[in-house]
């Protein structure tokens, strides 16, 4: 709302209120002679309290001079109110006996120095509730401006380290069995596909999650003719319902990594996923090798910033239990 519109509303308020005040004195001109001024100087500290004195001194934090300014300028022009148009009827032959001011000025001067003063607080109240309000909006909006940028920079980080993967995975392949490299290098097609055009939504469908779950799997499984225990159990009742992107899969990723799985044995990552109208819990749980599996230099990227993805897009709505005993378990549930 615009200073002038809001001055305007101010203005006509007072107008009418004056205008109800003479129509219940039978439309004394009298009446109108006491205080038509009063209402001039009602509209001229208005237009000084949110033009200025509002603006440049209460918002600026300058408590004391915009005090000093509208305290003594409310005093004086109630005084000058006071002293326009004839006193009311009951005031005129009652003098002070000092030859001081009529008794009619000293009865008017508290009455128009409350009206004065009741429409400027009433102002200074009108423009700081707006100010609030507006600066409400605004710490609102930068801190949505904030996240933004903060996912948008977590994305960047987490997609490349999946590229990076998938392309260590091709080549492993393309050295040992080249016939499956070309179904290797379709499937991490599919998977650049939703990293790069579906992952830009703030949500997708919970189906191209688990596409993608599906992918990684299978571009891991190709590396190696032998077999692998993993397995991945899916409950879901509509595939439709929707999902932050990436949050799963750096969990995954994390199990195939430290599991030992490539060398076989007992190695093993297992995976669930269930889904209802109201929650998604996942859970992912891998073996822990005898010795120290040594992680590529590209690891640990990304666990930490899906911690932080939840924490900004399921504020109070997820819970991550992450458990590192005798296998290491994590078990996310989400509250749609």
């Amino acid at each position: 709302m615009k200073r002038t519109y809001r001055l305007l509303i101010q203005v006509i308020l007072w107008l009418l209120i004056w205008g109800i005040i003479w129509i219940g004195s039978r439309g004394d001109a009298a009446f109108l002679e006491r205080n038509a001024l009063t209402y001039i100087l009602q509209i001229l500290l208005l237009i000084g309290l949110i033009y200025y004195a509002v603006p440049k001194l209460l918002f600026e934090k300058k408590y004391r001079v915009f005090f000093l300014i509208t305290i003594p300028v409310l005093f004086i022009s109630a005084y000058f109110a006071s002293q326009v148009g004839p006193p009311p009827p009951m005031d005129r032959p009652i003098d002070l006996p000092d030859g001081g001011p009529p008794r009619g000025l000293l009865a008017r001067y508290p009455i128009h120095l409350l009206i004065l003063t009741i429409s400027s607080t009433l102002a200074v109240i009108l423009e700081t509730f707006l100010y609030a309000q507006e600066k409400e909006k605004g710490i609102a909006f930068a801190k949505a401006e904030l996240i933004e940028s903060e996912l948008k920079m977590l994305k960047m980080q987490i997609n490349p380290h999946f590229l990076f993967n998938a392309l260590n995975n091709i080549y492993a392949l393309s050295v040992t069995n080249s016939e499956k490299t070309q179904e290797s290098i379709s499937t991490l097609s599919e998977m650049l596909r939703y990293v790069i055009y579906d992952c830009e939504q703030p949500k997708v469908p919970l189906q191209k999650e688990i596409n993608y779950i599906e992918n990684y799997i299978s571009l891991f499984k190709l590396k190696s003719s032998k077999g692998y225990d993993i397995a991945f159990a899916k409950a879901v009742q509509n595939e439709a319902s929707r999902v932050a992107p990436m949050l799963f899969i750096p969990y995954i990723e994390n199990a195939f990594k430290h599991s030992g799985i490539e060398k076989g044995a007992d190695s093993f990552v297992h995976i669930s996923l269930t889904q209802d109208e109201e929650h998604i819990i996942f859970k992912v749980e891998n073996s822990k090798p005898k010795s120290l599996v040594i992680a590529d230099a590209q690891g640990g990227i990304g666990l930490p910033n899906v911690q932080k993805r939840l924490e900004i897009l399921y504020p109070h709505k997820h819970k991550l239990i992450v458990e590192n005993k005798d296998t290491f378990t994590v078990h996310l549930s989400l509250n749609l």
